[in-house]
């Protein structure tokens, strides 16, 4: 009986030619790349290009790209980074009652040292209401985390206009856009 599997949302089999340029880092060319020493520099370098093509895949500098261990790691850290060090204007978060497991839980935590989360509903096919979003919007609000496409549903999320309203009210708009990614990667 041949497998079938679905959840390419979750795990991803590895494309071949990622495997391929990957296996010498795995295999013989895996040196620290904070070191000074040869194998360290050569993965110093693989990085800083796999940094550039990130850069290119998404329209921004390489210096902007950061990479975690995953998109857990990375929307944890995004969102207390951003909650922390605009405590002072703020701690008001927006977020969808649907958002991957890292964001609403990071949200909890939060929660739990004084910020105060809206939680906004989504229509039967997973979409946020802007309008709704617009009455969220406090004096006290410093983000907005709202996911590019869902992780369970596919839901495309109007991530353009959501980007819109929050810099009109200047508030930091982040998304989670892991899912986007693999969408357009195939």
């Amino acid at each position: 009986m041949k497998i079938r599997y679905f959840d390419h949302a979750a795990t991803t089999p590895v494309k071949e030619e990622v495997l391929e340029e990957m296996l010498p880092f795995l295999e013989e060319k895996c040196g620290n790349p904070s070191s000074l020493y040869t194998l360290g520099r050569e993965s110093k370098k693989a990085i800083e290009e796999a940094r550039k093509r990130v850069a290119a895949l998404i329209n921004c500098e390489p210096n902007e790209v950061y990479f975690t261990g995953g998109g857990s790691e990375s929307d944890n850290m995004a969102i207390k980074g951003i909650a922390y060090a605009n405590m002072n204007k703020g701690r008001h978060i927006i977020t969808s009652k649907i958002e991957h497991p890292a964001v609403l839980h990071t949200c909890q935590k939060l929660e739990k040292r004084g910020f105060k989360v809206t939680y906004l509903n989504v229509d039967r096919d997973g979409i946020v209401d802007l309008e709704e979003l617009r009455r969220a919007i406090r004096n006290d609000t410093i983000l907005i985390s709202i996911m590019t496409v869902n992780n369970e549903i596919g839901t495309i999320e109007p991530i353009y206009e959501i980007s819109r309203i929050a810099k009109m009210y200047n508030i930091t708009f982040h998304t989670d856009s892991v899912q986007a990614c693999r969408s357009y990667s195939y």
